[in-house]
């Protein structure tokens, strides 16, 4: 039924992208909600000191870039503060941890990258090890979010990628909810990488920022989940108002996210305004879940609202992934989408 009355909407699922190291390299921009971010824009939470102070000392890390304001004609640049290159926020999901690492970027001088971990592992992909070190090396700032290690192959990687970017004078910054030197617990023999997972942590002043999610602050309950004809109207309606609606099943699309590479994932939505998903179910292979995670940080980077009948697509992820390794990623990605299923029925 649902088919049939939308056969005239498109799919994601029909959507093969290709994408280009030259392409992911001009995406390494904050997202849309974060452009225009700054430590002004931040509001610490009074209930939570740590945020005020990863808050200044981000002000301090920053004013090791260029000149202060001038105080008189012999006044002098402000030359960068003592103390290890990179700064590594920690902290739960919804505590404003991107937002900072955006602002970090908006007030960094020169050529500057910002990316997800997952931009910058396929940029390796797309490029070749060499030639993605040669395309970021001697960038004045380098900003990591969501940074994970889930396999050896990517510890390793980064690994070596930040130290050659540090040697040649860049600076970094990267979020997580993982502390630096606990990356990879949990998901894979972490032992066995110990002693490069310290040299990249040690890179790192840890911030440890603590708060609430200021998504369920916001949005109380769970993701909202309509019945099939409420979802048709709702499709419909969207695409009357010219809204360019993409609808899909639920196990359809997970399906076909198993066939495009992560990095693709935006250009699967680009272009996109409302996605509707008919039938979720709970989501059984942990492959699977975390391909929908990649999914989904790239839909709410885009700040794409959607619609969705079955179960609420905060109940996807099964009891025993929300007690594994991936804990955290999934949290994240149950935060987004009571976010995302709201505003599309807001």
């Amino acid at each position: 039924m649902f088919d049939q009355q939308t056969s005239a909407v498109p799919r994601l699922v029909d959507r093969a992208p290709t994408i280009t190291g030259a392409e992911i390299a001009a995406e390494l921009v904050p997202p849309r909600q974060f452009e225009t971010a700054t430590f002004e824009s931040y509001r610490p939470d009074d209930d939570f000191s740590s945020q005020a102070v990863a808050l200044e000392r981000l002000r301090a890390f920053a004013g090791g870039w260029g000149p202060t304001k001038s105080r008189g004609l012999f006044s002098r640049a402000k030359k960068a503060p003592a103390g290890k290159p990179g700064v590594y926020l920690d902290g739960g999901f919804g505590v404003g941890k991107t937002h900072l690492l955006a602002a970090l970027w908006s007030v960094a001088p020169g050529r500057k990258y910002f990316g997800t971990f997952i931009e910058y592992t396929a940029l390796v992909g797309a490029l070749g090890y060499r030639e993605a070190v040669h395309l970021l090396k001697g960038a004045s700032f380098v900003a990591i979010d969501e940074f994970e290690l889930d396999d050896p192959g990517d510890t390793m990687m980064m690994t070596r990628l930040l130290s050659e970017l540090v040697s040649h004078g860049s600076r970094v910054a990267a979020t997580s909810n993982t502390p630096p030197n606990a990356l990879g617990e949990g998901r894979f023999a972490a032992e066995d990488f110990l002693r490069e997972i310290q040299a990249m942590a040690d890179n790192f002043e840890t911030l440890r920022i603590d708060g609430l999610d200021y998504r369920r602050r916001e949005i109380e309950g769970h993701a909202v989940a309509l019945p099939d004809d409420r979802l048709v109207a709702a499709v419909e309606q969207a695409a009357a108002a010219g809204r360019r609606v993409t609808r899909d099943s639920f196990a359809d699309l997970v399906a076909h996210l198993g066939s495009v590479h992560p990095s693709k994932y935006i250009k699967m939505i680009d272009g996109v305004d409302v996605i509707a998903l008919r039938d979720v179910r709970q989501l059984s292979s942990q492959t699977d879940a975390l391909r929908f995670v990649a999914f989904v940080d790239r839909v709410y980077d885009a700040q794409i609202p959607v619609l969705a009948s079955g179960q609420p697509l905060d109940a996807v992820f099964a009891a025993d992934m929300l007690a594994g390794g991936y804990r955290k990623k999934y949290l994240r990605a149950i935060s987004r989408l009571v976010a995302l299923t709201s505003a599309a029925s807001a």
